[in-house]
């Protein structure tokens, strides 16, 4: 005997579903009608779900047999979209983290393994583990007028996080810790609306009509947006938010130093071209100028980066070039000579390079893979484990 939808009150057809499918796959109260072959031929998971012996009687439903799966509706509707349509990002886009999210979790459940690679090579490069990777993120969130969007080109680092840690995709969490850093603590603690899925469950009612797949929930159609009242907010937990905010203040204390140390009374190049001149005191009051305007817009609040340690970095070297500086008469750039300006670079480049490597510890997740630090506490263990033995 074949069933219809007709005979299923609380079940929806979504967009995808093929009239030459020949099993239709069950999520919530979502159905899509499929081939078995396109499964198959991706996921030995589906190979043995496909193989199993079906029960002798078992209703069919628009003449196929159907499997009952225990996700998302709105993941296996991105799953399948990617399956059969592809998966591609044109360029990075905040709004294309649930398609990626989605995707990655069923992609690692089924073992679909080149989407899912697609997925990781997605989000680690939009949330790199090195710095250079880190520099060209930040320059795709930064127009050609120099305004800086991150929320349009990546998601809030939040559902990051949530998505790092359920899959234990650990190598994203630094730069996403580093993300919401620059946060300001009350934006911090406000969190993130949850995305609205794109299949919405609305619980059904006793009064519904009992049926073969009773106790499911009724879906909207697939190609409208459910919206509620309330959003549902991610917030960080307590140990989250503890280490987010102690990060923020080392990376601060961070730059202070470096202004102590390298800005403040800083000596002349020895090969400075005015150390003739006055000693030098051209380069050193471009020097103390230089500190100043670090020190009036420290962490980038000026630029929409609230406690950025690696911007304010950079600030430095960008102002060694601009010409846009006032002697009170006309504009003009800075009076430092050629060598102390490649002095000052090579101190920020190493820097910076000292600030990337302490990310990941400045929020208590260990080293980044490879790092020396990691070698380092890999040798330490290795001796601890060996005085145990």
């Amino acid at each position: 005997m074949s069933l219809t939808l007709l005979d299923f009150p609380t079940l929806v057809r979504t967009d995808v579903w093929f009239s030459d499918g020949n099993v239709i796959l069950i999520a919530g109260s979502a159905a899509f009608k499929v081939h078995k072959g396109q499964l198959e031929r991706h996921s030995e998971i589906f190979q043995d779900l496909f193989s199993v012996p079906q029960p002798e009687g078992q209703l069919l439903f628009e003449g196929c047999p159907w499997v009952e799966l225990h996700d998302s509706p709105s993941d296996i509707l991105h799953l399948l979209h990617a399956l059969y349509d592809g998966l591609y990002f044109d360029k990075s886009s905040g709004e294309d983290f649930p398609d990626i999210a989605g995707v990655l979790r069923l992609s690692t459940k089924y073992m679909i393994e080149h989407l899912r690679q697609r997925c990781l090579v997605r989000l680690t490069t939009d949330w790199p583990s090195t710095l250079a990777g880190w520099d060209a993120r930040e320059k795709v969130a930064t127009d050609k007028d120099g305004r800086y969007g991150p929320r349009e080109a990546y998601p809030h680092p939040l559902l990051v996080m949530s998505l790092a840690l359920e899959l234990g995709i650990t190598d994203v969490l630094p730069s996403a810790y580093l993300d919401l850093a620059r946060y300001g603590p009350r934006r911090i603690v406000s969190g993130t609306p949850l995305p609205q899925p794109v299949i919405s469950s609305v619980p059904r009612t006793d009064s519904q009509t009992k049926d073969p797949l009773d106790g499911k929930s009724r879906v909207l159609d697939s190609s409208k947006t459910s919206t509620t009242d309330e959003e549902d907010i991610l917030v960080p937990s307590h140990a989250e938010l503890s280490a987010i905010l102690r990060g923020r203040e080392v990376g601060q204390r961070h730059i202070a130093m470096f202004i102590e140390n390298e800005l403040v009374s800083r000596p002349i190049s020895a090969r400075c071209f005015n150390k003739h001149h006055d000693a030098g005191r051209a380069c050193r009051e471009s020097t103390y100028f230089v500190m100043l305007n670090i020190l009036r817009a420290i962490g980038g609040i000026s630029h929409g980066r609230d406690a950025d340690p690696l911007f304010t970095l950079t600030q430095v070297v960008e102002m060694l070039g601009r010409t846009d500086f006032t002697d009170g008469v006309k504009q003009c750039g800075l009076k430092m000579c050629a060598a102390c300006k490649m002095d000052v670079e090579e101190c920020v480049v190493a820097a910076r390079k000292d600030v990337w490597e302490q990310v990941p510890l400045w929020f208590d997740l260990g080293p980044w893979k490879g790092s020396k630090e990691e070698v380092v506490l890999d040798a330490e263990d290795s001796e601890e484990i060996a005085r145990a033995i």
